[in-house]
């Protein structure tokens, strides 16, 4: 899978570009959809956008959705515990577990609430996107509307059990990193 990131929005969050063969999913569009929209088209020819993919509701992920998805007729997929945090239409409610397919590449869900009721991660082959779970330096805040730092605790414990200590991390905010041992304390 080739992955393309532009920071968007007044709170600098990861925008990622998936592509796979002729297929493109956004992840994330927390900016505005005409500022996304002029990127890809200068990152990326001839790809048709399959999905809209957010990690979670909050605005600095999903401002661009909506637009981005009556311009490219591409499905918004949310996981099912964030779907009334959000006042546009899904498409598609993501599960525990269920791939979404881009291209010939393949990304699993891992539901990961804490952060916001439905926070999700999306494991691919040797790479994670993380949403607003896991950053380079910290983890994702529980103080708004749904956060719960019980069950962020949990899901990094989780994250813990599944992910290897060498994968490469896609956060929402920040950069990339190497997993390592950042989830170590949480196996207990």
């Amino acid at each position: 899978m080739e992955i393309k990131k532009i920071v968007v929005g007044p709170f600098l969050t990861n925008c990622y570009f998936l592509i796979s063969q002729k297929e493109l999913a956004i992840l994330d569009p927390g900016g505005k959809a005409e500022t996304i929209l002029e990127e890809m088209k200068k990152e990326i020819k001839n790809k048709k956008v399959k999905y809209i993919i957010l990690t979670h509701y909050h605005t600095d992920h999903t401002l661009g959705a909506e637009k981005l998805s009556k311009k490219t007729k591409a499905k918004i997929l949310i996981s099912k515990a964030d779907k009334d945090f959000v006042d546009f239409k899904v498409d598609k409610i993501l599960t525990e577990g269920e791939e979404i397919e881009i291209g010939k590449e393949k990304l699993k869900v891992i539901e990961t609430p804490g952060h916001s009721p439905g926070s999700i991660c999306l494991l691919g082959k040797n790479f994670v996107f993380t949403g607003d779970t896991i950053f380079e330096d910290g983890f994702g805040r529980t103080d708004l509307p749904g956060g719960s730092s019980k069950d962020l605790k949990k899901s990094l414990k989780k994250l813990s059990e599944i992910l290897p200590k060498d994968i490469k991390v896609y956060p929402g905010h920040g950069e990339e990193f190497i997993l390592g041992k950042r989830l170590q304390k949480f196996k207990k």
